[in-house]
């Protein structure tokens, strides 16, 4: 993964409750920043890299993240007292999306949806990484160039704001697939899930978990601790049978 450092606030993106920018960084390129320092914290951002890199190993269309360094003097002469303090507190690691210009949110009814096969593939990698908004009210997607575009990956992996009986709790169905935006246009899961299951292994895991910088994994055990629990997780979800597969179909049912 990449780290770029940010070298200029453009404007402010006013959506969602994290505050998220357009910034320029010092490759010359345009990215949607996430701020450590936002209400959500460094967890919102481990979910963001791994998810994200999750859908890409999966195959599935994301914008390139990159690792996005603030210095103290970045975004000092904004105007808006909330966005200065903002990046005050998020010196250090960030991370952001490629922007995509000319991209624009799909809409259920107001584009053409995407075929059956990639919804199936969509809805299977949500349901794994636990993501909770991707709904009707919340798409969460893009149209770039006539393809898709998975963006917004924040809320995924909640079992890790409370690590408590994490691993029996891997195996649980995830329920709030019922309100994913594609369920009703999804082709078939077991297809989707013979398809991608394999895809994840215990290795791939670690080298998505080994990109999170330390400073974003605060809990007592440490870093290298708290990398394992998430790779630890995940792969319990993995194991067949998977009560999320089994939960979207029946949903879906």
């Amino acid at each position: 993964m990449r780290t770029v450092t940010a070298t200029r606030y453009v404007q402010p993106l006013r959506e969602g409750g994290s505050l998220p920018a357009l910034i320029e960084a010092d490759d010359d390129g345009l990215y949607v920043l996430k701020f450590r320092g936002a209400g959500q914290g460094p967890k919102a951002l481990v979910a963001e890299l791994v998810a994200g890199e999750i859908a890409r190993h999966l195959g599935l269309p994301v914008p390139e993240i990159v690792i996005v360094q603030i210095d103290a003097a970045f975004a000092r002469t904004e105007p808006d007292g909330e966005v200065r303090a903002l990046a005050r507190a998020s010196v250090g690691t960030n991370v952001g999306l490629d922007f995509l210009p000319g991209s624009l949110g799909w809409e259920p009814g107001l584009a053409p949806p995407p075929d059956a096969e990639l919804a199936a593939r969509i809805v299977w990698f949500d349901a794994f990484v636990a993501n909770v908004d991707r709904t009707a009210r919340n798409p969460n997607l893009l149209l770039w160039h006539r393809t898709l575009q998975l963006i917004d990956h924040g809320a995924s992996l909640i079992f890790h704001h409370d690590w408590s009986g994490h691993l029996a709790r891997a195996r649980s169905p995830f329920a709030a697939i019922r309100t994913h935006v594609l369920l009703p246009i999804a082709g078939d899961l077991l297809h989707a899930d013979a398809e991608l299951a394999p895809r994840i292994d215990e290795a791939a895991l670690r080298d998505i978990l080994a990109q999170v910088p330390d400073e974003w994994l605060l809990e007592d055990d440490g870093p290298d601790a708290m990398r394992a629990g998430y790779v630890a997780h995940l792969g319990a979800r993995l194991r067949s049978p998977r009560p999320f597969v089994e939960e979207a179909m029946r949903v879906r049912a």
